[in-house]
């Protein structure tokens, strides 16, 4: 049974192009015409920007806006605020540079190995072997400056040394016994002074009228005077300085003792070295070569004469295999070498003061 054409029943199709139901619906007209104006709106539509100032939105007294600064590409550094000079562009380090080469920061990060030749060029081509050992030669180049760089920087924090010759002076006056008035009691004795005095002797030539000049105690650490046991006894034969952090630095010493006969004394001065210094154990003394020094020479010393008898293990390299010389000073077979300042200490002893004889 046919129907007769009438009004499609049911809801209304939506246009060809509109949106489904429940989706908002695009700028424009449904077929994607011009765009349409909202209700209550009068006039055609304008395109944006033309047509003067926008009217105010419905609801509010007036729209405000915010001007948004332009925003540069990657490759452009704006200048600083307040600055007036140009903008540049950044440049990657690795990018070539505008004559065709390469930044410095490129060439420093290249690697070693980019350098080294390739097993299969070295077989093809024999004489890369001379471009080989040219590497070679290059890193051990490269690591003597570095050393000798190290070691300037390291003499650098060190004071300068100078040498200085120090005189010492030692002198005796005697002082005869003077009459004693009559009805005195304390009759007066005959007495005897001793006197040790020094000085640089080139202090006088370089004297700058600005700085104070060394004390000659300064110089040393102690001072001990052994005058003859006999004539004094065991208690008042020896006259001993010392210094102390509250010592007050003097120009010279002086004894003075009764008595009318010759003595006889021995004067011992102990240098206050700067850095310490040490004497080593006669046997260590001999084999190294080195009598009296600082503790960073004697372990230097040390280690160079175990580079000479190569007595470093090749496999454990921290350890230190040790000869005859050194198993009789050290009572050990091998050694470590963090081991070394630690058994150096028992063979190390205060220097030896210096002597004066009458």
């Amino acid at each position: 049974m046919s129907m007769p054409p009438g009004p499609p029943t049911g809801p209304p199709r939506p246009p060809y192009g509109a949106p489904p139901q429940g989706y908002p619906r695009p700028p424009g007209g449904p077929m994607g015409g011009p765009p349409q104006r909202p209700p209550g709106y009068g006039g055609p539509m304008m395109p944006p920007g033309a047509g003067g100032p926008r009217p105010p939105m419905p609801g509010g007294s007036g729209g405000q806006t915010v001007n948004l600064s332009h925003r540069p590409s990657p490759g452009m550094m704006g200048p600083p605020p307040g600055s007036k000079g140009p903008m540049m562009p950044m440049r990657h380090p690795m990018a070539p540079m505008p004559g065709g080469g390469i930044s410095k920061s490129a060439k420093k990060k290249k690697k070693l190995a980019d350098k080294i030749l390739p097993q299969k060029v070295r077989e093809l081509v024999p004489e890369s072997q001379a471009y080989m050992d040219l590497l070679s030669f290059e890193r051990k180049l490269d690591s003597t400056i570095m050393r000798k760089r190290l070691d300037i920087q390291e003499a650098l924090k060190r004071p300068m040394k100078q040498k200085r010759k120090l005189r010492i002076f030692i002198s005796n006056t005697s002082f005869p016994a003077k009459e004693t008035p009559e009805g005195s009691e304390d009759p007066s004795t005959t007495a005897w002074e001793l006197r040790v005095e020094g000085r640089l002797l080139d202090e006088d030539k370089k004297a700058d009228p600005s700085k104070s000049k060394r004390k000659f105690s300064s110089f040393f650490k102690s001072l001990v005077i052994e005058l003859d046991k006999d004539l004094y006894g065991p208690d008042n034969h020896l006259v001993e300085w010392r210094r102390t952090p509250t010592t007050q630095e003097t120009d010279g010493f002086q004894v003075k003792r009764p008595g009318d006969k010759n003595v006889r004394c021995t004067i011992l001065l102990l240098l206050d070295y700067q850095p310490l210094q040490f004497k080593l154990d006669q046997r260590l003394a001999r084999l190294l070569g080195v009598h009296t020094q600082t503790r960073p020479v004697i372990i230097s010393a040390l280690w160079q004469y175990i580079k000479t008898h190569k007595l470093q293990d090749p496999h454990e390299r921290e350890y230190v295999n040790c000869d005859p010389f050194l198993r009789q000073i050290f009572q050990t077979e091998r050694m470590k070498f963090a081991e070394i300042p630690q058994r150096l200490t028992p063979l190390l002893h205060p220097p030896e003061p210096i002597v004066s004889l009458p």
